[in-house]
């Protein structure tokens, strides 16, 4: 065992640079390095990291297979609970799953469980590939059509774990690309999107089929999919509509939504010179929120030129971002403007950005959140000079399908009600999960969604045939 207390570090590029470009900013471990981090694991009998990771990806058998340098062992593990192993290991929160709860963590660091993952995904993808996945033919659900819709994390787990029990699955896309949030929203020096590409060409060798350019609720209905005969329908259409905060000004121009300007630069590469999606390049951005979503669309803007500001009513304490995001953050020299909160946009005769009216805030008592509320201070307006603002302040529900699916059932808060565990919805043989049902949430919460569904799909489907 390695008794380091602290992880392996992490290679990665220099802030001065990487803020100029969009290449992965973490390099990822070498083999060495993942062999080191993987000693640091005690293989604790309880296993309390398993309980933390939303998909039970058996972590301590092949972290242990990592240290023996026996990597294809330690892949065959890590798969056979986890689809998009090579995405987890870059995107999911380890510090409040599996690695919050390493019993390593009571006296140093966790052990850096998403790191090795990364490891062993990449190391298979660069070693193996997947030219040689075979379609699969048998299994239980051999002769059996399942629907898929939404291209997402929960989408792609959900059509994983079925196609590898022999179903006949096919995904319904609303875009012209696969992936969902995975490609539109986090950006490319994040989650490169020739990772998300070789997940889902991995599925397609299985045997999944993809379409693209279908929005489901408007050029076709669910009642139509069970007319082609799919047994069970499974819906994964996240949540993406955006918000905003009401106030005087947002409808000037060069104000965005974190929706738009991320998609505009990662699904359509604004920021490549050879795409006809250009987004226009500004001097000075302010970003409203500080989630993951905020420090991606401010990173973004840093790498596009601008000089970028991050506006939050509350501390930094409070920050709802992983905390690797906002170092990150703060090193590629993004400007932090810490118990602020804006009040209103101010513009020019042509109705373009000039100005951020913002008040000073002070944490009061704790709200429904468990965080203390921010309360504004009188008299302490200001402004910061800007010619664009994101509004990263979270997402909305779609309620398309809802709307146009008869008898399914909504939350108060618009979104699908499905059961917690199984998926199921008010309609037999239709499930969901994800962000579609509980509103923006993480990657692998959402991949934990659509694997419980796949199961239950499976028995559903198993019991009705």
């Amino acid at each position: 065992m390695n008794k380091q207390k602290h992880k392996t570090p992490m290679p990665a590029q220099d802030p001065n640079i990487r803020n100029n470009n969009f290449d992965e900013v973490a390099l990822g471990y070498t083999k060495e390095d993942a062999i080191n981090e993987a000693k640091r694991c005690i293989g604790c009998p309880k296993m309390p990291c398993v309980s933390g990771c939303p998909v039970n990806v058996r972590i301590p058998e092949f972290i242990a297979k990592v240290a023996e340098d026996k990597m294809d062992e330690a892949y065959e593990i890590l798969t056979s609970t986890n689809s998009l192993p090579a995405i987890c290991g870059r995107v999911c929160p380890q510090e409040n799953q599996c690695e919050g709860k390493c019993v390593r963590g009571k006296a140093g660091d966790p052990v850096g469980v998403g790191r090795i993952e990364r490891f062993v995904a990449d190391y298979h993808m660069e070693n193996v590939g997947n030219d040689g996945v075979e379609p699969v033919t048998e299994g239980p659900g051999k002769g059996i059509k399942v629907a898929i819709i939404g291209s997402g994390p929960a989408g792609l787990t959900c059509a994983g774990d079925l196609i590898n029990l022999g179903y006949d699955v096919t995904v319904f896309e609303s875009l012209h690309k696969e992936g969902g949030v995975l490609v539109y929203g986090i950006p490319e020096f994040r989650l490169p999107k020739d990772i998300v590409a070789y997940e889902v060409g991995t599925l397609e060798k299985k045997g999944v089929k993809f379409v693209r350019n279908v929005v489901v609720g408007k050029t076709m209905y669910i009642k139509e999919l069970f007319d082609k005969g799919f047994k069970t329908v499974f819906i994964g259409t996240g949540a993406g509509l955006p918000m905003f905060m009401n106030i005087e000004g947002e409808n000037l121009v060069g104000v965005y939504s974190a929706n738009e300007y991320l998609t505009r630069i990662n699904l359509m590469k604004a920021y490549l010179n050879d795409y006809d999606t250009p987004i226009k390049k500004h001097d000075k951005v302010v970003i409203v929120g500080a989630g993951n979503v905020a420090m991606d669309a401010a990173r973004c803007a840093k790498r596009m030129g601008a000089e970028t500001h991050v506006v939050y009513r509350r501390g930094r304490e409070e920050m709802p971002a992983r905390a690797e995001e906002i170092e990150h953050a703060e090193e590629e020299g993004i400007i932090f403007h810490l118990l602020n909160n804006p009040v209103r946009i101010l513009g020019d005769e042509k109705n373009n950005v000039t100005k951020v009216e913002c008040v000073q805030m002070e944490l009061g008592e704790p709200d429904a959140s468990g965080r203390r509320r921010p309360v504004a201070i009188p008299g302490s307006e200001f402004c910061i000079e800007t010619d664009a603002v994101i509004m990263a302040l979270g997402t909305r529900l779609n309620n398309l399908i809802c709307e146009t699916t008869e008898g399914l059932e909504m939350t108060e808060r618009g979104g699908i009600k499905a059961d917690e565990e199984t998926g199921a919805t008010s309609i037999p043989g239709v499930y969901a999960g994800g962000d579609a049902c509980t509103g923006a949430a993480t990657v692998i919460k959402a991949m934990g969604a659509g694997k419980n569904a796949a199961a239950a799909m499976h028995e559903y489907m198993q019991a009705n045939k």
